[in-house]
């Protein structure tokens, strides 16, 4: 399990489906939902921490994209 997709796609298996409208949002959301999957006994531990570690790392690159695009709105106001 690499990415958000990935996650996504394992969700799918237990009828989830996100899709807030905005990518930092799905992530939230998609991680609440792993954890409610993780809590009923659908899947094991060590899933459950690859796809929490994909969806904060993919957490973190949004919040930095998200920061970085902030920064260059401001830069040519």
């Amino acid at each position: 399990m690499r990415t958000l997709y990935d996650v996504q796609q394992l969700l799918k298996q237990f009828g989830v489906y996100v899709h807030v409208g905005k990518r930092l949002w799905d992530i939230e959301l998609t991680s609440i939902e792993l954890r409610h999957v993780y809590d009923a006994g659908l899947i094991d531990g060590k899933v459950y921490r690859d796809a929490k570690m994909v969806l904060v790392h993919e957490h973190r690159l949004e919040e930095k994209q998200t920061f970085n695009h902030e920064l260059l709105e401001e830069k040519f106001k």
